[in-house]
């Protein structure tokens, strides 16, 4: 059986509204250690990597593994009934056709059940291994969102290019171009507005705004966002959750027809 309690509904939300323009229907895997998920997009190219460790709930017990096959726009209005302060608990049996969703209003004696119907998705999960990247920046996450919506006015591709203590976004588009261009910064008593660059080797690469818009969805999740690049490799955006754990984005970037 599984049973996992957030102290407050408004993580998971949260998370779902991150991933669910990106993959429509996912696996929620659920171990004794917490849930993991693993989707790639129609396109193929965005594969979202999803972990919520245990001590991201109040309660959690998982006596068996089991998959929860979600539709995450489903799953999205249910999330929506319960609020973002409420008690959110999860429960399912050791092989379920659903997944409960109880909400419990912490001021009033107020308690909301929702069932949805799961779904029999197919796929497999991926070892991804640890890589070896040429350039990784930490920045704060709202500031990485304004840039990719301020570019995306311009053109459908953001082109990043690393070098030894900066890193420049430009887009260009037939109406217009525009760039933004930021270096490493430590603040010491604000840390989540610190910028760090960090080199092995330079980097030009480019990604479509579109999977970016998506990826930023994330915002709220993480004060700051990392981002790993190396030549010809998916890229990979992190957001680490504070209760613990992760929602990752790998994107592949975009080649030029000659390479």
């Amino acid at each position: 059986m599984l049973e996992g309690k957030f102290d407050e509904a408004s993580l998971l939300k949260k998370i779902v509204d991150a991933i669910k323009d990106s993959v429509k229907l996912c696996n929620f895997n659920c171990t004794e250690h917490g849930l993991t998920v693993q989707a790639v997009d129609d396109s193929r190219v965005l594969l979202v990597s999803l972990l919520v460790g245990q001590s991201a709930f109040s309660e959690y017990r998982c006596d068996r593994d089991i998959t929860l096959g979600i539709d995450l726009e489903s799953f999205s209005k249910i999330l929506r009934c319960g609020n973002n302060e409420d008690f959110l608990t999860l429960l399912a049996e050791d092989k379920p056709d659903n997944v409960m969703t109880i909400f419990e209003d912490k001021k009033k004696e107020r308690v909301s059940e929702y069932s949805l119907k799961l779904m029999d998705i197919d796929s497999e999960f991926l070892n991804i291994d640890d890589m070896e990247y040429d350039s990784v920046i930490t920045m704060p996450s709202p500031e990485f969102a304004k840039i990719v919506k301020d570019l995306k006015n311009l053109s459908e591709s953001l082109n990043v290019v690393v070098t030894k203590d900066s890193v420049k976004f430009s887009s260009e588009g037939e109406n217009g171009s525009g760039s933004v261009i930021l270096k490493s910064y430590s603040d010491m008593d604000r840390p989540e507005e610190s910028i760090n660059i960090n080199l092995e080797n330079p980097v030009d690469l480019t990604f479509g705004l579109k999977y970016l818009n998506d990826i930023i969805k994330a915002t709220s999740l993480a004060s700051s966002i990392t981002i790993k690049l190396a030549d010809k490799t998916p890229a990979l955006f992190e957001y680490k959750l504070d209760a613990g754990g992760y929602l990752r984005f790998y994107l592949a970037p975009k080649f030029d027809e000659e390479d």
